[in-house]
């Protein structure tokens, strides 16, 4: 029963984690068939996420086979952290000086797709600006007084928010370029996109075999309806 009641939640928390926050979420539009956006997804990961955050569930190992990377490609473009193949996606950092630092211990990012749901961290990769008011000079549009600085700022540059009065409150009408960054705007976009696309394989590395799989499940249970409404057809023909 504590299964069912937990993988129930599991199902439901990208919807949580959507109506939790007051910011509109962008489309995601990932495709977890482009193993291309994956590997570049991969690459953002282990250099912007990896230092703070860890993916424990997730093995370099399995990553290589999916991702259709060799395993010496791995070792040399993705482990940092271990020289192990089949270790996890650990961090160095010191979950003491982590709290230190940051005020929380950074979460691990394994399943974190499943419970924000891919809108919710693509739109909040992109919503960092200026807020002299925090301790890293950012804020987030979608995780108000978010504790993480803005580790994708030379990429996207700075940006303000721009707020207007509605009703009495404060509400987010969009954001204004401060400082370029050394990608244009849909190429930032784009690389945040593979960055969710690596995030949700990560949260559910058999998604896609699954989902596969669900297409026969069903057309098995199609033709198996179809022969067992033929059998009930000619067992009863006679009581009928």
């Amino acid at each position: 029963m504590n299964k069912l009641i937990v993988g129930f939640l599991l199902a439901m928390a990208p919807l949580f984690g959507m109506a939790s926050g007051g910011a509109h979420l962008d489309d995601a539009d990932i495709d977890l068939g482009d193993q291309a956006s994956l590997q570049r997804g991969a690459k953002y990961f282990v250099n912007y996420c990896l230092s703070c955050h860890s993916a424990k569930f997730q093995r370099y190992n399995r990553t290589a086979k999916d991702l259709g990377l060799t395993e010496d490609e791995v070792k040399e473009n993705l482990m940092f952290t271990t020289d192990k193949i089949g270790e996890t996606m650990t961090v160095a950092m010191d979950s003491q000086d982590a709290s230190n630092w940051f005020g929380v211990i950074p979460p691990d990012l394994s399943v974190i797709a499943r419970a924000r749901g891919v809108d919710w961290i693509y739109t909040y990769l992109r919503s960092f600006y200026i807020d002299e008011t925090r301790p890293f000079g950012v804020n987030n549009v979608v995780f108000p007084d978010v504790g993480m600085p803005h580790v994708f700022w030379k990429l996207q540059g700075t940006q303000k928010a721009v707020f207007e009065e509605h009703d009495g409150q404060k509400v987010f009408e969009k954001f204004e370029q401060v400082t370029p960054g050394t990608l244009s705007p849909a190429e930032f976009d784009a690389a945040m996109r593979d960055l969710t696309a690596f995030l949700s394989y990560v949260g559910e590395p058999i998604q896609m075999e699954r989902k596969r799989l669900g297409i026969w499940v069903l057309l098995f249970i199609a033709v198996f309806f179809v022969l067992a409404y033929l059998l009930k057809k000619e067992y009863w023909k006679d009581v009928h």
